[in-house]
């Protein structure tokens, strides 16, 4: 290339000079060991021809001010409906083939300084209008770099629970076996010692089941599939109170209290109506103020049935409630060694178990009291739910 003697707009250079720089991003590329040793150089040059197409598009076409700022915090709107950019379609198949996102990135700033290097290297002068690209370049690039970083990390994320659900679903076989053992060595023995040492491995292998099951509801849910519900006509009063001798004798130490009223009859998951009063009320007693009441309350009307589980103890913020649903959240640190510590998915199955029957869940806490209460329909509103 040689210097010309008038400056060729941006847009123009990158449309005449798109080999010459995908050639460039494509040595870059293959420098990004290990994921890039078996890569071919159609693979390693991907969507970069694409992208540097849809940049000279942007460089060509009008922009108010607004639509500056939003590009430049790579938060620009692309409209509903719209098909995957360049952008990030090439960060889900870097994703796969087992780029990391700072390696993802560096390629756009190799792209980035390999563009304006060759074409200000070509230029005679620098003028108004140079200026201008150069700037609108740096927009589109973080753009293509904020795209590609979502997609990316999305990508991520589903594969990782792809592998949490394998994992939990392949852990249930063994763990099951491992029970059933356990179960048979406690109905064997009589010596006191020994069946305190089997009632243990029976109590740990339970919760570990429920760990297990935790997460692959958690996967499940993560990955777009929901929770799975199969509704029955039942009276949840009855299913409530089976649940809650349960756990008065899990926690003895938390004084249960349960009313029902009302018709709390319907089409519902009862297994999974249960493990949601399960949650709640380990949740209650785990936070809630020691040897406090724990009030649980079961009311039909006319469209739903609604159950609420109570307890007294430190108020939450307003603010936080919404975040003790989000996965991984907790009221409070587990002490490490605690039997009850968990995943800190509780109320995000809960959450997804409402969700599940066309249902919500939703928390307040005020004067000392917190209360969380899950609304359920009585019937499905759609065949698919």
């Amino acid at each position: 290339m040689s210097a010309t003697e008038v400056s060729m707009r941006l847009a123009d250079f990158i449309d005449q000079n798109i080999e010459t720089i995908v050639f460039s991003a494509e040595e870059f590329a293959r420098t990004l060991d290990p994921a890039a040793r078996h890569l071919d150089a159609e693979a390693l040059r991907d969507h970069m021809p694409m992208i540097l197409q849809a940049v000279a598009v942007d460089l060509r076409a009008p922009q108010t001010r607004p639509a500056q700022q939003l590009k430049s915090l790579g938060q620009q709107q692309r409209p509903q409906g719209a098909p995957e950019s360049a952008a990030q379609t090439h960060a889900q198949l870097r994703a796969k083939a087992g780029f990391d996102i700072e390696q993802l990135v560096a390629e756009y700033r190799a792209l980035r300084a390999s563009v304006l290097r060759l074409w200000l290297g070509e230029a005679s002068h620098f003028d108004d209008d140079a200026s201008d690209d150069v700037v609108r370049f740096n927009e589109a690039i973080d753009q293509a770099v904020a795209e590609s970083v979502a997609f990316y990390t999305a990508e991520v994320d589903r594969w990782r629970h792809v592998f949490l659900g394998v994992l939990g679903h392949d852990l249930r076989g063994p763990l099951n076996a491992i029970l059933l053992t356990a179960e048979v060595l406690s109905r064997m023995t009589t010596l006191e010692p020994l069946t305190r040492h089997t009632v243990r491995l029976v109590q740990s292998g339970k919760r570990m089941k429920t760990l297990l099951d935790d997460l692959l509801d958690f996967s499940r849910a993560s990955l777009g599939l929901g929770i799975g519900v199969r509704r029955t006509a039942a009276d949840l009063a009855g299913p409530c109170r089976e649940e809650i001798d349960v756990l008065r004798a899990a926690l003895p130490d938390t004084p249960i209290t349960f009313e029902a009223e009302g018709d709390t009859s319907g089409e519902f998951d009862v297994s999974r109506v249960r493990e949601v009063l399960g949650n709640l009320v380990n949740n209650a007693a785990k936070y809630g103020t020691p040897g406090s009441t724990v009030v649980i309350h079961l009311s039909g009307d006319a469209e739903a049935v609604q159950l609420s589980v109570e307890n007294l103890g430190e108020p939450i913020p307003l603010a936080a409630i919404p975040q003790l649903f989000e996965p991984l959240r907790r009221g409070a640190p587990a002490e490490p060694l605690d039997e009850r510590a968990n995943l800190g998915l509780g109320l995000f199955i809960v959450r997804e178990i409402a969700r599940g029957h066309g249902g919500e869940v939703v928390g307040m806490s005020a004067d000392g009291k917190t209360r969380f209460t899950m609304r359920l329909p009585r019937m499905a509103s759609s065949p698919g739910v």
